[in-house]
């Protein structure tokens, strides 16, 4: 089985250690496997010594976040040259942003009518090393265990039986903390342009990450993408149901590009998904074809 999407504590909304992470692969079957944490690559080489212990073939690698045509994104960077200080300043930058970005959603969130302190937020955030990033995850952790909100008709979707319950946290970050959203704090990204070519600088492969749910219906956006040189397109995801992979699948084909798999595993913060549930059809033969540029 082959995972190409994850993200351990050293992204802002993962839970789990590199180490722990690839511990959860071999236990998953899976033999194949990248980290790719949110604007870093400082989980790699740690995630490298334990995947060479347990057999796993490792492949370094980070998802940035970056804009095209003022619409957030993700690009996925795979085999890169991970001790480059082109990857440190993008994490830099993006950290550097985030602080004055966190304050910015805790007075957004409460104008939603809660009530929430710095110091109940840095005790939740202390739980990884990211202690002064809030993200949209860490409000909702923190808004759902509240007594005094039990009752409160924004959190009731996110309860158990609503309908955004099958992964509370990250369904609420995506509700009231995205781009447009009520809490969204704009961080400045870099381009798709530049990201796509600090990743080729690098040796690596830039890979639109789970595009159906960011393009939606601006198809527009993918057609750029590809004229500004993405090598590959996720195509299986947690995020795309078996119409949207075979969609992405067909333009993938049309267009040249890699289709990679991914489960966009994070633990706490996406509880319904697991490692290796991307949802590929295709078999460890086809896969590994489709994606021998990155793997050999």
């Amino acid at each position: 089985m082959i995972d190409l999407h994850m993200h351990s504590k050293c992204s802002d909304d993962g839970e789990f250690s590199p180490t722990e992470l690839v511990r959860q692969c071999k236990e998953a079957g899976i033999t194949v496997m990248s980290i790719t944490d949110h604007n870093t690559v400082r989980g790699n080489e740690e995630a490298k010594q334990a995947a060479n212990e347990l057999q796993i073939q490792y492949v370094p690698a980070i998802e940035i976040d970056c804009t095209i045509e003022g619409v957030d994104m993700h690009l996925l960077g795979y085999r890169i040259n991970d001790e480059s200080p082109d990857f440190e300043q993008i994490d830099r930058n993006v950290m550097t942003q985030e602080k004055d970005a966190s304050r910015k959603r805790l007075k957004l969130t409460n104008q939603l009518g809660f009530e929430l302190s710095e110091a109940e937020l840095s005790e939740v955030a202390s739980l990884d090393e990211y202690t002064s990033v809030w993200t949209g995850e860490i409000f909702a952790e923190l808004l759902l265990a509240k007594e005094e909100y039990k009752d409160n008709e924004l959190l009731l979707p996110y309860r158990e039986g609503g309908a955004r319950a099958d992964n509370p946290y990250v369904n609420f970050y995506w509700d009231y903390y995205s781009q447009g959203k009520p809490c969204y704090a704009k961080i400045n990204f870099p381009s798709l342009a530049d990201a796509i070519s600090i990743i080729k600088d690098n040796g690596g492969k830039a890979v639109f990450a789970h595009p159906g749910i960011i393009i939606k219906n601006n198809f527009e956006l993918f057609d750029k993408a590809v004229s500004l040189g993405i090598d590959g397109v996720e195509v299986f995801c947690s995020y795309h149901d078996t119409e949207t992979a075979k969609f992405y699948y067909e333009l993938a084909l049309k267009n040249s590009l890699l289709a990679t798999c991914g489960s966009d595993y994070h633990g706490k913060n996406k509880p319904a998904v697991k490692l290796g549930g991307s949802g590929c059809w295709l078999s460890m033969d086809e896969m590994k074809a489709q994606l021998s540029s990155i793997l050999s």
